[in-house]
């Protein structure tokens, strides 16, 4: 038992060393981070929605705390093998750290020091390793496996994973505390040329969740296992491709471009029907057809691939972002610049398609090309090349599995069709006729609209459904199917118990 402990006690000194040296190589070559990132990138899609489902949000710190885990039980196998074979320990922790350092060095935008951190805290941990597996009795003929040894290897293992918790701890807290985090408390954001759009009296409803979603609340999804730090002092755009005038613009060309501030309804492709990988905000930047036409893409150039500080890229049909919709390159949230988690300091923003073909966080490229020359991030992992939002409803109140008493009872919640607009949602008790909802006023199409109906309860165990139909005609279709690959479908429904 004590050598499995020293070699867990030796794998925490070597993930605190290298959290302190990823301060300095970069944050995502730290091995946890490194190696998180290549299962990532190459899960399956089936188990991405899996964990989207079970953990939501917190599907990176449930990867992150997996890795952690596996590595914790990798050590504990290597800590029993050196009190038998040290030979057979010292190649377990080279292969600890050849995979981390592989796994850095192939990440996008590596640097020379990449595999500095994991090859690093391979070193130490070999020496911590040795340290205290001669303080086992397996190693030491001379010395009984008494209270006193006891004693003096625990007290030996808590300095080590003290000193190792003080230094990853450290290490993460200077890497959130980066160039892009300073930048941004000091950004005042410009003001936009025209007002701000007002949200209609009534536009909010009693039970649905806020019209607008507080920047807190937003949901965040992406591939991202340690947030990126872009310094705007340094972040440039190259619009390049199939263009006749590429661009290359910096923060100080960007701020002196036109903004406007505009709501803006963006939803998650794994979204599950009731969901809530949705969100709406108000959004500061400036339009990206402006960027494109002076770009002046040439003939053929479907789809503009964007490319995030991190790798990740996403394809979007050039002509949704052309057609006059509010598709920005934005840099402001809710009246505040960019929180670092969503994008900070430019991000994409498209109404009317899924986020994975469009809302590319800490953007720094813009490729015009064809569909059928280049398979955005998710496309080769079985998702659909272009991404149109469905049309959705949601019941916010009452929730699932709750119980109401008799009487009228307020349903209400959002729908939505992101560029085409809400033009009904209806409601259906039981197996009943569908019954119109009073549909509340939105800012545009752009936007997801609140609705409420009430309903004459009576005793008994209910179930309440909700559809709707956008502005082009088109119902929000019964059938139901999975997100992959291109959005859920069905109608989402309550069980509701009355008496």
């Amino acid at each position: 038992m004590r050598a499995g402990l020293a070699g867990v006690a030796a794998a925490a000194a070597a993930l605190g060393l290298a959290e302190l040296a990823a301060v300095f190589a970069g944050a995502r070559s730290a091995p946890l981070v490194a190696v998180g990132g290549v299962v990532v990138d190459h899960v399956p899609a089936g188990v991405k929605d899996f964990a989207i489902a079970a953990f939501g949000t917190h599907d990176k710190t449930a990867l992150l705390t997996g890795t952690a885990i596996l590595l914790g039980l990798y050590a504990f196998g290597v800590g029993v093998l050196a009190v038998r074979r040290w030979a057979l320990a010292v190649a377990g922790i080279a292969l600890f750290g050849a995979v981390g350092a592989a796994a850095a060095w192939t990440r996008p935008g590596a640097g020379a020091g990449a595999p500095v951190p994991a090859l690093a805290g391979a070193v130490l941990a070999g020496f911590v390793l040795r340290h205290l597996v001669r303080l086992t009795p397996y190693s030491r003929s001379d010395e009984p496996a008494d209270g006193e040894s006891r004693r003096r290897f625990l007290k030996q293992v808590g300095i080590v994973g003290a000193v190792a918790a003080g230094g990853g701890l450290a290490g993460r807290w200077l890497t959130a505390r980066g160039a892009a985090t300073a930048a941004r408390s000091e950004l005042t954001l410009p003001a936009a040329s025209g007002p701000r759009p007002a949200v209609p009296a009534g536009a909010q409803v009693n039970g649905a969740v806020p019209y607008v979603t507080p920047n807190e609340d937003f949901y965040r999804i992406d591939t991202a296992l340690i947030t990126p730090q872009v310094d705007p002092a340094t972040w440039t755009l190259r619009i390049h491709g199939m263009v006749r005038n590429p661009i290359t613009i910096t923060w100080a060309d960007l701020m002196k471009r036109p903004m406007v501030e505009r709501y803006v309804t963006l939803a998650c492709v794994s979204n599950e029907v009731g969901g809530d990988l949705i969100g709406n905000a108000l959004w500061l930047g400036t339009p990206i057809k402006a960027l494109l036409d002076e770009a002046d893409p040439l003939p053929g150039a479907d789809q503009v691939v964007q490319r995030s500080i991190d790798g990740w890229t996403c394809g979007t049909p050039t002509a949704a972002l052309r057609d006059g919709r509010d598709a920005l390159l934005a840099i402001g949230m809710n009246g505040e610049p960019l929180p670092v988690d969503h994008g900070f300091p430019v991000r994409m923003v498209v109404p009317g398609l899924y986020g994975y073909v469009s809302a590319c966080k800490w953007i720094t490229g813009i490729e015009l090309t064809r569909f059928s020359d280049f398979d955005a991030y998710w496309v080769p992992r079985g998702w659909s090349a272009q991404g149109p939002i469905k049309t959705g409803s949601r019941i916010d109140t009452p929730r699932d599995r709750t119980r109401r008493e008799p009487g009228p009872v307020v349903v209400a919640g959002v729908a939505w069709a992101q560029h085409r607009g809400i033009a009904k949602v209806e409601v259906q008790v039981d197996e009943g006729p569908w019954e119109t909802a009073a549909l509340a006023p939105a800012v545009s199409d752009g936007t997801w609209r609140q609705w409420t109906h009430t309903w004459d309860a009576m005793p008994g165990q209910h179930v309440l459904r909700v559809r709707a139909t956008d502005l082009d005609g088109h119902p929000q279709t019964s059938e139901i199917a999975d997100p992959a690959p291109d959005g859920a479908t069905g109608w989402h429904q309550v069980t509701v118990s009355v008496g």
